[in-house]
């Protein structure tokens, strides 16, 4: 292609833009006319084919121009009844649309070079769609794509259809050079308006002058709109803090009041002894009131200050946010060609429907959702929908039904994508599940049907029998619940073996503000994003069991660990003394723990303020927000959090919940239990902690002696047979160092021949006793012989 002058760079990036809205409603159209040809659903096509004509046309861009003309003339064939439309011919049309869809995100200094370069299969792809038109209307109604009445379905032409012809590629499209439907136009002033289109046909409007009528779009830099979310938070922010400013005036206030009364009983009482002092206290009383109108004017005046200042506020705060959301259906349009495309190439009839598609949604999070939807899209239509003869003989309809639907419910975002297909059989899922050696045989005949299907979002996991280029690999899911998790959401699938399967995602209205529940650790506030909340409880001491060291709650018939914050934290032990112990129990795709508070303050919508990237990556934190009252919160990164107490409870030493400093101060005796059996520690756990001992245990004499040097102790009690260090060699360790020499030694052994205690008293032990006469007074017995009372 060839120029009389070169192209105004600003024409083609209009051209562009235009490019994209008209590709847009020719992709989504076209795959809707496939089963419904009515004239009022093939005008806009043809509309939208007219105005890349012309705004070709108008910048020079001829080549482009052809191809264009071919589609309109083909849509308005359609559009006048003289040519139905095959499933051939959407198969060229679609390539086309593809074409201008490639062309629409090259750079535009691109755009000449591109249309040159592929004038030859621009040629070839508008003669094809001229011969389809030029056929006998015998010839073009063989294989009609559906009846024209609109019969919602997709039809395939066989059992194993062709896969449609890709449009021939534009050169160069590389990664780099692609741009966001959001980016900005590289205009001077960085901002670009939808405009009318740059047609010959001013009769014929295009979707930009229809937004335009409705307000118009502007195109806004990322970095901008972030910077403007943030001063409208701050703005939030200090406009509510003018509270606590009215609040000090009105304690002004009432401290006036309160001065003034004992003045005016004076006065009263007729203090007569000092006319100066009387007239001194009645001129005071004077002024008061005076001040105290003027305090009274000013505290009204400043109380409808601060109540237009929040109203403001809260308006600019909401016109922001609302900047930052689009229409659900704005992030959907690739779906309903992926759906025809996989479902002509597998042989299935699907009808792909949307629900809520104005549902508002922040544009981070629908960016981010096109690649899970299309995860689970796939599934849907490989591993879920059946073929038509398969649905037909289980008494199903040929085609089958894929729902998206996007909904707000109690200030989350709601989406779910439901299918009528096959579903999942719990009892296959169960198989695949010990099959892959994630639980034993036992363990897995107790699994729930919802703890099933939490396998499903494994990395890897897949249910699968063969890997296709469709899915099968085991990472679609996995896709899934880590976008919703990294976003504060979650995810979770219900299915019916037959009747389908649906997966619910909930996530964040957006991501700028976050729900959050407040809670107090020594003393300050920090904040956890609600939706990753699985339940808040209020326990006393008596909830709260012990089995080696760990503390546990039992919820629903599980044992769920729990560590006190402050120990977390490396914060001093909180006092004991409060009854009821407040724990936030949270999870991820493998544990679930509980953490101990001080207190729950309640729930709060903060702006999410990101930490400065010098800070690098805080342990157990995400990000940070400012308070109503100015003050600074910091927001917990959930899956850190739980990583963090999974460490702690399985390695590290812990302080006992609700003990705090108490135990410490009440100078109780403290024994250590070393002994590799389970039962036998928790026996001699709990008979010396009811006798008022403090005891800590150990698995092991290598694990005894790492205790040992960490904190002292008043006593050791050791089993003999142990693996790593047998209980023999630890009295031996204990006995050569300087510091534990002193400490009595107890052993406590199944060996019971006289040679096996002298062995033990002769490597240091101060006592032996036998556990074929062991029982509870003779252990106690024992005990407070080597070192008294508790």
């Amino acid at each position: 292609m060839t120029a009389a002058a070169p192209i105004d760079p600003l024409m083609l990036d209009l051209f562009r833009v235009e490019l994209e809205n008209h590709t847009r409603i020719l992709e989504a159209g076209l795959v809707t006319a496939e089963r419904d040809q009515t004239p009022e659903q093939i005008e806009p096509l043809m509309r939208a084919a007219h105005s890349i004509k012309g705004a070709a046309r108008i910048v020079g861009l001829n080549t482009a121009v052809t191809l264009a003309h071919a589609m309109e003339d083909v849509l308005s064939a359609a559009q006048h009844g003289k040519r139905p439309l095959t499933s051939d011919a959407v198969d060229q049309l679609l390539k086309g649309n593809d074409f201008f869809a490639s062309l629409s995100r090259l750079e535009i200094n691109e755009l000449p070079e591109a249309l040159e370069r592929s004038s030859g299969e621009i040629q070839v792809m508008a003669d094809q769609l001229r011969s389809w038109l030029a056929a006998p209307p015998e010839a073009s109604r063989q294989k009609p794509a559906s009846a024209t009445q609109g019969t919602d379905e997709i039809k395939s032409e066989a059992v194993s259809p062709p896969a449609p012809e890709k449009a021939p590629e534009v050169k160069p499209v590389v990664s780099e050079t692609v741009k966001p439907a959001e980016s900005p136009v590289q205009a001077p002033e960085q901002v670009s308006t939808c405009v009318e289109p740059l047609t010959a046909a001013p009769a014929i409007r295009s979707r930009g002058g229809q937004d335009r009528a409705e307000g118009g779009l502007v195109r806004v830099r990322a970095e901008n709109m972030n910077r403007l979310m943030a001063l409208a938070g701050e703005c939030l922010v200090q406009a509510q803090s003018v509270k606590t400013v009215y609040q000090s005036l009105l304690m002004l206030k009432k401290d006036m009041v309160d001065l003034e009364k004992p003045v005016r009983r004076s006065l009263e009482r007729g203090v007569k002894t000092d006319e100066g002092m009387s007239e001194s206290l009645q001129e005071t009383l004077t002024r008061l009131a005076a001040v105290e109108q003027t305090v009274a004017r000013d505290v009204v005046r400043f109380e409808r200050f601060s109540r237009r200042l929040e109203h403001l506020a809260h308006r600019l705060y909401n016109e922001v946010i609302s900047s930052r959301m689009v229409p659900f259906s704005d992030g959907l349009h690739g779906f309903p060609r992926l759906v025809r495309d996989l479902a002509r190439e597998m042989g299935k009839q699907v009808r792909f429907e949307i629900a809520g598609a104005g549902t508002p949604v922040d544009r981070e999070i629908l960016e981010r959702l096109e690649a899970p939807l299309s995860h689970l899209i796939r599934n849907a239509i490989d591993h879920g929908m059946e073929l038509p003869e398969d649905r037909k003989n289980a008494g199903k309809s040929a085609e089958g039904t894929i729902i998206l639907e996007a909904r707000h419910v109690a200030g989350m975002l709601n989406i779910s994508l439901a299918d009528d297909g096959r579903g999942i059989n719990p009892e296959d899922l169960r198989g695949k599940v010990v099959e892959k050696g994630y639980v034993s045989q036992e363990m897995a005949g107790n699994l729930s049907r919802a703890e099933l299907f939490e396998f499903l979002f494994l990395p890897g996991f897949s249910t699968a029998r063969t890997v296709t280029e469709i899915s099968g690999r085991g990472v679609g899911l996995d896709v899934v619940f880590n976008m919703a998790h990294e976003v504060g959401g979650n995810v979770r699938v219900d299915s019916e073996t037959g009747r389908g399967s649906r997966f619910h995602l909930q996530l964040p209205l957006t991501l700028s503000v976050l729900r959050t529940l407040l809670l107090e650790i020594g003393g300050e506030p920090y904040a956890l994003p609600l939706s990753r909340i699985d339940r808040v409880l209020s326990l006393t001491r008596a909830d709260i069991r012990e089995i080696e060291d760990r503390s546990y709650c039992t919820l629903d018939g599980e044992h769920v660990g729990i560590l006190d914050a402050h120990q977390l934290f490396q914060l001093p032990p909180s006092l004991a003394g409060q009854e009821g112990i407040s724990v936030v129990i949270i999870s991820d795709r493998l544990n679930r723990y509980g953490l101990v508070v001080d207190r729950v303050i309640g729930e709060e919508n903060l702006v999410v303020r990101p930490l400065d990237s010098r800070l690098g990556k805080i342990p157990n934190i995400s990000a940070g927000a400012i308070l109503d009252d100015g003050s600074p919160v910091v927001i917990f990164d959930v899956d850190d959090l739980v990583r963090s107490i999974h460490q702690l409870l399985t390695t590290g030493k812990l302080q006992k919940i609700g003990r705090g400093r108490q135990s410490i101060q009440a100078g109780k005796k403290r024994v250590l239990v070393v002994d590799d059996s389970l039962t036998v520690r928790e026996v001699e756990r709990r008979l010396l902690e009811n006798a008022g001992y403090d005891v800590t245990t150990a698995v092991d004499g290598i694990d005894g002696w790492n205790t040992l040097t960490t904190r002292p102790f008043d006593l050791l009690v050791s089993d003999v047979d142990m693996p790593r260090m047998n209980g023999i060699d630890l009295v031996r360790t204990v006995k050569a160092d300087p510091l534990l020499k002193e400490m009595p030694v107890m052993i406590v052994s199944y060996k019971d021949r006289e040679e096996d205690r002298l062995r033990g008293l002769e490597a240091g032990a101060n006592y032996y006793l036998t556990k074929g006469s062991f029982h509870d007074e003779s252990l106690l017995t024992a005990v407070r012989d080597l070192i008294g009372a508790p």
